[in-house]
């Protein structure tokens, strides 16, 4: 007795397809594929037969559930492609509202920030280093100065929140 494979939903085949042909990761897939399907069960229905009212109220259901703002934002974006790509509606994901959160440093990391200004790692340069008068005349020196500057603070940046996590 061989076991025979689950039938595929069309639909939902025709989805797996079209993120494989976009080159999707396989994790984005299956995370597309479980914000859909949860879409769905949460209205009992197919979702190609629910509409932006429906988008909206699922929204404002995963934020009164207390849902991270990434994986709204997540959500949103499955769903747009389900729309967009899939369904091939081209009106609906534009309508559908983006959920933006604003990154913050945490608290131990904003106290150290001013001390990356006055000096750099291990106290060479710091951020408002100025470059020698041979590179006043922004050229490639200068660049290359510009762009030491920025390693430096995103290393020092990096550093700060690996020693707090």
């Amino acid at each position: 007795m061989t076991d025979a494979p689950a039938a595929v939903n069309p639909l939902r085949r025709r989805m797996i397809d079209d993120m494989t042909l976009r080159n999707l990761s396989p994790a984005t897939q299956r995370s597309y594929l479980h914000a859909v399907t949860r879409f769905s069960r949460y209205f009992g229905r197919s979702p190609d037969r629910l509409g932006l009212e429906d988008v909206r109220a699922f929204q404002v259901y995963l934020v009164s559930q207390g849902i991270s703002w990434p994986a709204l934002n997540q959500t949103v974006c499955a769903l747009r492609f389900f729309y967009g790509v899939t369904l091939d509606r081209a009106e609906v994901p534009e309508r559908i509202a983006n959920c933006q959160c604003r990154r913050k440093f945490p608290q131990k990391c904003r106290s150290k920030i001013p001390q990356l200004y006055r000096r750099g790692r291990h106290g060479e340069m710091g951020i408002f280093w100025r470059p020698s008068p041979r590179f006043r005349r922004r050229g490639e020196g200068w660049r290359r100065d510009q762009r030491l500057r920025a390693d430096m603070l995103r290393h020092e940046l990096g550093m700060l929140t690996q020693s707090i996590a």
